[in-house]
């Protein structure tokens, strides 16, 4: 073997646990992005709806957190397009089981969807597991919007 083809093979035999480590860590990071997620409460505005005069905001909620939820209460906060509160209002999603889709619907009186802007997720008001107020609710509270108007907290 010549001395060039001996040098790449003990360049290569070096490289090579680099490139599986970095390959190995990609995936740890990958797996740790999902299990992140899975393991959160999930709130997605998922669609708005102009309904007899009122704007039909429709939530996918996922409760990924492995605890049912007796009752999730979430303080609400509807800006216009122009970034104007309109309205502060209470969305009780009910109960969340564990590990099951929900959808949730709401109504905003007399308002047309194409006037809403952003709507906040002030914060819970109440996040009741197993009989008691829990934190879970804001601790493993995940937001997004499938939609043009965003979700924000």
């Amino acid at each position: 073997m010549s001395f060039r083809h001996l040098a790449f093979a003990v360049f290569l035999t070096g490289a090579m646990p680099a490139v599986v480590l970095g390959q190995s860590t990609q995936s740890t990071q990958s797996t740790q992005s999902t299990q992140d997620t899975s393991s959160r409460l999930s709130l997605e505005l998922n669609a708005v709806q102009d309904v007899s005069g009122s704007c039909r905001l429709t939530f996918l909620a996922r409760n990924g957190t492995g605890v049912a939820i007796d009752q999730a209460v979430f303080e609400t906060v509807i800006f216009d397009t122009s970034g104007g509160v309109v309205s502060l209002s209470l969305f009780d999603f009910r109960d969340l089981p564990a590990d099951r889709p929900r959808v949730r619907q709401f109504e905003l009186p007399a308002m047309a969807c194409d006037s809403v802007g952003q709507a906040l997720i002030n914060g819970a008001s109440s996040c009741i597991v197993d009989g008691t107020e829990s934190g879970i609710c804001d601790e493993s509270l995940l937001l997004s919007s499938r939609i043009s108007v965003d979700l924000l907290g």
